[in-house]
């Protein structure tokens, strides 16, 4: 259990317990790292990042927006002070779409909505690493993950913008990673989790009936957040320090399952 002992890291996103970055942090914490809490100040007035803190060693809370450039300038630097060095890995658990939250299909788009879905949920991975590499502030064979959805790939009628944030957040850290491989040996990756209860992922329409759904369709049964928490240990250790660019699907086989003997059946019944 001492798979991190001695890393340092900036993990963005925990609001409360049911958040994936939270189960993150938590698990980092107990197998030895030394972390920086940070969100949105809004974020941070709605949710109990603080409670969080006491938790995982009495860790430092850095408030910042993850679309401004100066906040995460702030951040990195106030991390590195307090580690007194760099930081090893970053979790980059971020999404927001205005369109999905005010019911906007996905034929009647406000754009002004979409710009902000785009900055919050995958450019913002980009000033991430952007900030972090002007400063110099990830050791070599850092690691880098952010959270992704196989919407990315695929069509989920009511995920509306958040699909094409996911593919822009994949891309960013292909072409990223290769940039940052070469230059400091950190490696970036995405992960595609199955879906999650999360406050951000229940807010999706439908989003009970596809738990329900991938359940089904997945033979070793969707992923939880815990599950999830701990793959994310995994790639910021050194045990995977050759894997970098990729995004990795954590969803119990969904992904490559075309269709399920339980999900037939249920049809097979629907039609007797």
């Amino acid at each position: 259990m001492n798979l991190l002992e001695g890393k340092k890291g900036i993990i963005f996103g925990a609001l409360n317990d049911m958040s994936i970055a939270w189960k993150t942090a938590e698990t980092v914490h107990r197998m030895g790292a030394e972390i920086v809490l940070t969100n949105a100040p809004v974020a941070m007035r709605m949710g109990e990042i603080h409670k969080l803190a006491e938790q995982c060693g009495n860790a430092p809370v850095i408030p910042a927006d993850a679309t401004s450039m100066e906040d995460l300038k702030a951040l990195f630097e106030g991390a590195m002070e307090h580690f007194g060095g760099k930081v090893d890995f970053v979790l980059h658990s971020i999404g927001m779409s205005p369109n999905v939250r005010k019911g906007k299909h996905y034929t009647g788009l406000n754009y002004s909505y979409l710009d902000k879905t785009f900055d919050v949920s995958a450019i913002s991975l980009h000033k991430t690493l952007q900030t972090a590499m002007e400063l110099d502030a990830i050791n070599e064979w850092g690691s880098v993950v952010g959270l992704s959805y196989i919407a990315a790939q695929r069509t989920f009628p009511d995920y509306g913008d958040m699909a094409d944030a996911k593919s822009l957040l994949e891309s960013i850290a292909r072409s990223f990673g290769y940039h940052y491989g070469t230059q400091k040996k950190v490696r970036i990756n995405t992960i595609s989790q199955s879906p999650t209860v999360t406050t951000a992922g229940s807010g999706v329409k439908g989003f009970d009936e596809f738990i329900a759904y991938s359940e089904a369709m997945s033979p070793l049964g969707n992923a939880t957040g815990q599950a999830c928490a701990d793959y994310c240990a995994t790639l910021f250790s050194d045990l995977t320090r050759y894997v970098t660019m990729q995004n990795l699907f954590h969803d119990g086989g969904f992904s490559n399952t075309g269709v399920s003997m339980e999900v037939i059946s249920k049809f097979a019944k629907e039609e007797g």
